[in-house]
């Protein structure tokens, strides 16, 4: 199919893609890298009166640090996060994650704010954004707002943004020092049947503290394990600690059933995965402290 006819923008600046937002009072939509919105159009599932291309609006696609903090542009591209040493070295999480995105005909287009903005239930960005504790920056001709992660979604494909605002910055704290991520596909970068992802630190003792267990496809939108997480805080994430951990986290969870898989089905591999992954992240800090010189 071919998607409907619209009117065609390509504003030159922020101010003027907000303005033509206001101006079509929830009829147009953002064009940034099109993965998700052209196929939208063709199928006719959308029919917006205009299209606001952002792609020539300077500084959408910059990565900047502030501190411990890290900023990056609604128009990033997955390709620029994939490749960035900067990413690399302040979020590697981040760094991580984007290898499972899509294809590299995908990863070369789509953009980090376009992801977000999506909402898909499985997509890794929103996943990596929620479980990092990222903050969203939109902007409007009322104003500006930062908006976390944890209360960016009202449901599946569904954020809070209101029709005149624009995503225009992913404000990043600072990494945790480990991390591991697991996700379970039909096939080699397909939508993820469950993903899982997890970040944490050890104190002087070598309990752990600050995890953050993030989960997709297990709801409408993607989760913290908030219950796992208070499990684990505290312990020495033993096998024992794990489990339980593990448990919680499915009981947390509500999976849908879909093309993909079953509800039951992935409440199975939600346990089996938060295991692999909290094993992993485990190994990943006993690397660390072997690794570490001796005084």
């Amino acid at each position: 199919m071919k998607a409907p006819d619209f009117i065609y923008h390509r504003p030159s600046s922020v101010e003027e893609a907000i303005r033509l937002l206001s101006e079509y009072e929830g009829n147009a939509r953002i064009l940034s890298g099109g993965q998700s919105l052209i196929p939208m159009l063709n199928m006719r599932l959308w029919r917006p009166s205009a299209l606001i291309d952002i792609n020539r609006i300077p500084g959408l696609d910059d990565i900047e640090s502030h501190g411990k903090d890290t900023v990056l542009g609604a128009r990033v591209r997955y390709d620029t996060i994939e490749h960035s040493d900067v990413i690399a070295q302040r979020l590697p999480l981040l760094a991580e994650m984007i290898r499972h995105v899509g294809d590299r005909q995908v990863r070369h287009r789509g953009t980090l704010g376009g992801s977000l903005v999506q909402g898909d239930p499985t997509g890794e960005m929103p996943l990596a954004a929620l479980t990092l504790g990222a903050t969203v920056h939109a902007v409007s001709v009322r104003g500006e707002r930062r908006i976390p992660m944890g209360s960016f979604y009202e449901g599946s494909y569904a954020t809070v943004l209101e029709p005149d605002e624009m995503l225009v910055g992913v404000h990043y704290p600072q990494h945790p020092p480990f991390y591991a991520f697991r996700e379970v596909n039909r096939r080699h970068n397909d939508f993820a049947v469950v993903s899982v992802a997890v970040v944490g630190s050890v104190d002087d003792s070598g309990n752990w503290e600050g995890v953050r267990i993030g989960l997709g496809g297990v709801n409408d939108t993607p989760m913290l394990a908030s219950h796992a997480a208070a499990r684990l805080n505290g312990t020495r994430l033993t096998d024992d600690d794990i489990a339980d951990a593990a448990r919680l986290a499915a009981e947390q969870a509500d999976p849908p059933t879909d093309i993909r898989a079953s509800g039951p089905y992935r409440q199975h591999l939600l346990q089996v995965y938060v295991r692999k992954t909290l094993a992993d992240i485990r190994e990943e800090s006993l690397g660390a402290f072997l690794r570490a010189p001796v005084n």
